[in-house]
């Protein structure tokens, strides 16, 4: 039988061969690096930072570039705090800020701070203490209760005011949480019932009010119906008397008119029977006349 010789591998060949093929794929691993979404890159070189680069692929110099992710989405920070209103009450207060760092200013940010919990610690949360105590102390408790709104604005417009020169954009200020002392909530608990009672008696002598002004205004219009009755009758009354009197003048009139009709038809009726009569008359003249004494006849013809 031939003799069959079996390869031996040569394990120093192999580990020269991972000697090469390691350091490559972790020097190509090393080179490039991506930024997501919502972040920049700060660029440092040997610890200096060097550029800005936003979020995709991007590659560096293995060994001698480092980088480090900064968000510039919107963050949220929130300050618990002890504090004094107007009248030198403690109160308790938790204030929240929401804030976003500029995009183009992000690399100087990091320059000058460090990153942002650095420029949270040393610049943003002070100032925003700062800025919700001297709000608080600008006001009595009760306002601070009642208007909540106009604390928040002062303490913007304070916060705004001293962070102006920083590279950020402050979007919003809270008061999410108020402590006050438990004497005074009662207090105002008591203060707020007496305000709810006065409040129903006040509405309940309204009602009153307006039911005792319905009834006036119900006798009122009873008032005016009962006039507006009594002036139609009235009126009524005084037309048919006028109506009346019209008639009997009429009347009175037309029967004055016939009585001078009648006398004057009986008046041409006389010059009638005169001139009848005179037609009549034969020329002589009478022969007796009536005396004092109608009975008593005088015979002229005698005399």
């Amino acid at each position: 039988m031939p003799n069959l010789k079996v390869k031996t591998p040569n394990p120093l060949k192999h580990a020269s061969k991972l000697a090469i093929v390691v350091p490559a794929i972790l020097a190509i691993w090393m080179v490039f690096y991506t930024i997501d979404e919502g972040h920049v890159g700060i660029v440092k070189r040997f610890g200096e930072a060097t550029e800005q680069v936003n979020p995709g692929l991007h590659f560096k110099l293995p060994f001698a570039d480092t980088v480090e992710e900064l968000e510039i989405r919107t963050r949220k920070n929130a300050e618990k705090l002890k504090a004094s209103t107007f009248e030198q009450m403690p109160v308790g207060a938790e204030v929240s800020v929401n804030w976003t760092v500029i995009r183009p200013e992000a690399f100087q940010l990091y320059k000058n701070y460090g990153g942002l919990e650095q420029f949270e610690n040393r610049i943003l949360d002070p100032r925003l203490r700062s800025a919700a105590k001297d709000a608080l102390a600008r006001y009595k408790a009760e306002q601070i209760v009642q208007n909540r709104g106009q604390v928040i604005q002062k303490i913007e417009e304070t916060l705004l005011a001293t962070m102006e020169e920083f590279p950020v954009k402050l979007d919003s200020v809270q008061i999410e949480n108020l402590v006050l002392p438990p004497k005074y909530l009662q207090s105002i608990e008591t203060k707020q019932t007496e305000k709810n009672l006065a409040q129903a008696e006040k509405h309940r002598l309204e009602r009153q009010k307006l039911e005792a002004q319905r009834d006036v205004n119900t006798a009122e219009a009873a008032r005016d119906a009962d006039k507006a009755r009594a002036d139609g009758s009235a009126y009524a009354i005084l037309t048919n008397a006028k109506s009346e009197a019209e008639a009997i003048r009429l009347k009175g009139l037309a029967e004055a008119e016939a009585i001078q009709k009648k006398a004057e038809a009986i008046k041409a009726n006389k010059v009638l029977v005169d001139y009848m009569r005179a037609q009549q008359w034969d020329g002589k003249m009478p022969t007796t006349m009536m005396g004092s004494d109608q009975s008593v006849l005088w015979n002229m013809k005698q005399k």
